[in-house]
């Protein structure tokens, strides 16, 4: 057989081999897609709801409830009923995941400290703390303050009240890009596009799955859709 033919016969061969293997690794891409899906739920509605009634919606859904102890001031939710959840209702979650809610501890009436000046994060803490409430942040973009520092409250430090509008100066942050779903790809190649994108990558558990190979991700936080800035940490977890 000329040399030609044996070259061109080895190149188809090579070319058949590739497209087998490139259809192999789709469709155990596919299959561990499918099989993470199956696992889903939907996060059902809790705010409002008193703690027995939250406790049950979330186990008749596979999942489980934690209850955060620190408190949420919301003159619209009676003391004892739940004020905030983590994830939201109507995200997508995992059977087994936990749920995390903060109670409320209504409508209490306190004296409003000076936020101006403070980062976003230092003032939800110390409203946290006096068992005040946030009722609304809005946003502006200037070059005359400090980015994320509250440069307008409603209503003014001194006065009493329940709650507290913020305004949040935000010039200088960085870009923010949504979060992309990474259930079913493989870790290792997931790990590496997100730190050249600057972000901070935790491998926080390896479990096992059958029928999913080895290293694949099985669960992210945050969840697809969030939005994320260069800096944050992604947390995933793997299939051993």
């Amino acid at each position: 057989m000329p040399l030609t033919t044996r070259v061109w016969s080895a190149g188809k061969l090579l070319l058949i081999i590739g497209a087998l293997l490139s259809t192999y690794v789709l469709s155990a891409a596919l299959a561990a897609r499918v099989a993470l899906r199956v696992r889903e739920v939907k996060v059902p509605a809790l705010v409002g709801q008193p703690l027995s009634s939250a406790s049950a919606g979330v186990a008749g859904v596979g999942l489980t409830l934690k209850v955060d102890e620190s408190r949420r001031s919301d003159p619209r939710i009676a003391a004892g009923r739940v004020a905030q959840q983590d994830p939201p209702s109507g995200s997508i979650a995992r059977r087994g995941r936990t749920v995390k809610v903060w109670l409320s501890t209504g409508g209490v009436v306190a004296s409003i400290p000076r936020l101006v000046g403070e980062t976003e994060r230092t003032a939800q803490l110390r409203l946290t703390q006096d068992g005040l409430g946030i009722s609304a942040v809005s946003e502006v973009r200037s070059n005359d303050f400090a980015a994320d520092v509250v440069i307008a409250q409603d209503p003014p430090a001194e006065t009493r009240g329940t709650a507290v509008s913020l305004l949040v100066n935000r010039s200088d942050r960085a870009v923010a890009y949504v979060m992309p779903d990474l259930i079913g790809v493989n870790g290792a190649r997931a790990a590496d596009v997100l730190r050249s994108g600057g972000f901070r990558v935790a491998v926080v558990g390896q479990n096992e799955y059958p029928g999913i190979p080895a290293g694949v991700v099985i669960r992210q936080s945050p969840q697809a859709g969030f939005q994320v800035t260069p800096g944050d940490t992604v947390s995933l977890e793997v299939s051993r």
